[in-house]
């Protein structure tokens, strides 16, 4: 008798799941278009798998200057999120209309870091920056590049900036900028921590982690972007930002993070 009973009852529990699944709104999976600063663009990609596992959203990445991004953004670039090297051009694009308002956070605290692939050529503290044992020195334009005008502010703090400018190898981003340094064609740079090779938890090549007293902090800021207001892939990777995993993989990459916020 219990044999007789339970299949009309599975029929039904079955029917049920089949009516929820179709009244359910299903929200499709689809392709996030983000302008990403030329430092972050490899976390980035670090992040994308977890993203994607989380939301069934993929990412379509452009990658360069904080400084070009909102040229090409007031000129109609249809990017729906954008992760800024700076605070200061998510908050302009806020006042301008062209992000959403109430979207902006920080989602890292870039470190500055001068670095070369010769061991023993920079030492811990910097000393190299006064030395004649080379020819040039790669920094990103500080125009353009929040990293740039961060590594002309430590070379105006130590008083080295006029006599250093005629060696610069000018990068446009710190992306190029860190080529330059890792090809050999500047023998030492200001680049991004978090570009940095590492050996485990050791930075490979020589380097000075500089002190965050001798800049303006890096707080670089995730805002929405008007062509992202109503999709919910751009809102979904504003959310994951703010995960444990995502802050958690931002810190194990060598970026500071804010307060958790809620």
């Amino acid at each position: 008798m219990p044999l007789l009973c339970s299949r009309p009852f599975h029929s039904l529990q079955v029917l049920l799941a089949l009516f929820l699944c179709l009244a359910a709104p299903a929200v499709p999976a689809a392709e996030v278009r983000v302008a990403v600063a030329a430092n972050f663009r490899a976390p980035l990609q670090a992040l994308a798998d977890g993203f994607t596992l989380s939301t069934g959203h993929t990412l379509a990445l452009s990658s360069g200057s904080t400084g070009r991004f909102g040229v090409q953004i007031r000129n109609g670039a249809p990017f729906e999120v954008l992760l800024s090297a700076d605070a200061h051009l998510p908050e302009q694009l806020e006042r301008e209309g062209l992000a959403v308002r109430g979207t902006r956070f920080t989602y890292a605290i870039g470190r500055l870091v001068l670095w070369s692939p010769k061991a023993g050529l920079v030492d811990p503290d910097g000393a190299v920056l006064g030395s004649g044992n080379w020819a040039h020195l790669a920094v990103a334009n500080a125009g353009l590049a929040p990293y740039g005008a961060a590594a002309v502010q430590v070379l105006n703090a130590l008083g080295l900036e006029a006599r250093l400018r005629e060696r610069f190898v000018q990068g446009e981003d710190i992306g190029q900028t860190f080529q330059f340094v890792a090809s050999g064609n500047a023998d030492l740079g200001f680049v991004a921590l978090s570009q940095v090779p590492r050996s485990g938890s050791t930075l490979q090549g020589s380097s000075w982690v500089v002190p965050q007293t001798l800049y303006a902090p890096l707080r670089q800021d995730a805002v929405l972007l008007k062509p992202g207001r109503d999709k919910p892939a751009a809102q979904a990777l504003l959310r994951y930002l703010r995960s444990p995993e995502a802050r958690a993989q931002i810190a194990a990459l060598g970026y500071g993070l804010p307060d958790a916020e809620h």
